[in-house]
């Protein structure tokens, strides 16, 4: 983890750089994985399912007798840790999905906003390294919320072509049936234009590896829906001297260990901490399973000590992180001065593990900066909103030369006549 001392505003855009891709490069391989799964379908999917996941695939569904007998393959203990995180997001995301009051504008001009469900929806569930079946909860769960009649769900196959248990008794808690064996491109390509096997839907969700991002951001200029620009996950810690540098430095290789692309950034006004919490990362990283992969990640990152906490708070939110953490005494009065984050973890016992599965908020956030634009993923993502208008006779009346003015001001006479003939003999 490379250390800069007070740099220069001048220099803090350099600084906060993600971890570059080729971008030409990456756009021009997964576009042609793209059109050969538009042209060919599951011929295209199963073969590319060969050459990136070495797995030779007959059938890409799982069938219903493969999820009912996944719960058994599973620890009580799992089993139960998924309900209650379940139960806990459930919670949450209840609450967002909201009646708006109708609104009478003027007499007789009544306007309403309704919430629908989008009706095809798509999610897609990393694999790879790790099967992330906790994904499966914070997409599949406000999808029903929601009310989406139709929910599919692609994930990687494990080189034996079948799928992690965790992964189908999840997705049969939350309700989902349609489960495929297929990642990467040729899962969002499946998705965007279906095949004979997997439908089309009108949005996709999920994060995933650069590839599936600059996937979805292609499929989406042609007119399919996704949540957001979500890659490789990131976490930005931000610690005073009131840090506890064991806990700081494990938060830091939780994001680490995600794989190789990761970046994790630590912000201090202590040097002392700074110093403290890179040699606990060096304690700590010897006794994890995915060290390798988390030094790697390490290579990338950065630890930046500034003078105040004035100029911390600005810098964490020019880098908008998809998770910050605030690792002080004050961090309540700290996340007030937020302005650009996925998501934020206030306080010393606030790992940025419990939002990954269970406190209730979702873990699917913006990544690469899009934080400043971008929400998380919640249950506003599976809706879209319609307005509706009911105008009595006298209402338009009323109305009428606010219309009829406006109208020919902009030259579109027909638009006024539309009101006014409504009044003809």
């Amino acid at each position: 983890m490379q250390i800069i001392v007070n740099p220069p505003d001048g220099e803090w855009e350099e600084l906060l750089k993600r971890p570059a891709t080729e971008a030409l490069s990456l756009e021009k391989s997964v576009r042609k994985i793209l059109q050969q799964v538009k042209l060919k379908g599951d011929t295209a999917v199963k073969k590319y399912t060969r050459q990136f996941d070495d797995v030779q695939l007959r059938k890409l569904e799982i069938s219903q007798n493969e999820i009912s007998n996944a719960s058994s393959q599973l620890s009580e203990d799992l089993k139960e840790a998924i309900v209650v995180a379940a139960k806990n997001i459930r919670l949450f995301h209840q609450q967002q999905f909201v009646t708006e009051a109708p609104v009478e504008t003027m007499p007789g001009v009544i306007c309403r906003r309704v919430s629908i469900g989008i009706e095809k929806v798509g999610l897609y569930i990393p694999g790879g390294t790790a099967p992330l079946f906790s994904t499966i909860l914070m997409l599949g769960i406000p999808a029903a919320i929601a009310g989406c009649r139709e929910v599919i769900l692609c994930t990687p196959p494990s080189k034996n072509g079948t799928l992690d248990p965790a992964i189908l008794f999840t997705a049969k808690l939350v309700g989902i049936e349609k489960i495929f064996k297929v990642g990467g491109v040729q899962a969002i390509g499946a998705m965007a234009y279906g095949t004979a096997s997997i439908p089309k839907v009108y949005k996709i969700f999920g994060p995933g590896n650069q590839y599936v991002t600059a996937a979805k951001q292609l499929v989406q200029q042609e007119g399919v829906a996704i949540d957001m620009p979500a890659g490789p996950s990131e976490v930005c810690v931000l610690a005073d001297d009131s840090a506890n540098p064991g806990f700081v430095a494990a938060d830091l290789l939780s994001q680490a260990e995600h794989g190789v692309d990761s970046q994790v950034l630590l912000v201090s006004t202590s040097a002392t901490i700074v110093k403290e919490v890179i040699k606990e990362i060096d304690t700590q990283i010897q006794l994890l399973p995915r060290k390798e992969m988390a030094a790697r990640a390490l290579v990338h990152s950065r630890a930046i000590i500034v003078e105040s906490m004035e100029t911390a708070m600005l810098l964490v939110n020019l880098y908008a992180a998809e998770h910050l953490i605030i690792a002080s005494d004050n961090a309540e009065q700290l996340g007030q001065l937020v302005r650009n984050a996925g998501s934020v973890f206030l306080g010393h016992y606030s790992p940025e593990s419990v939002g990954d599965y269970a406190s209730g908020t979702n873990h699917t956030l913006p990544t690469n900066g899009y934080a400043r634009a971008f929400s998380g993923v919640s249950v506003d993502s599976f809706v879209k909103k319609i307005t509706f208008q009911h105008l009595t006779a006298s209402g338009l009346r009323s109305i009428m030369p606010t219309v009829t003015i406006m109208a020919e001001h902009e030259g579109l006479n027909a638009h006024a006549e539309a009101v006014r003939v409504r009044f003809k003999k």
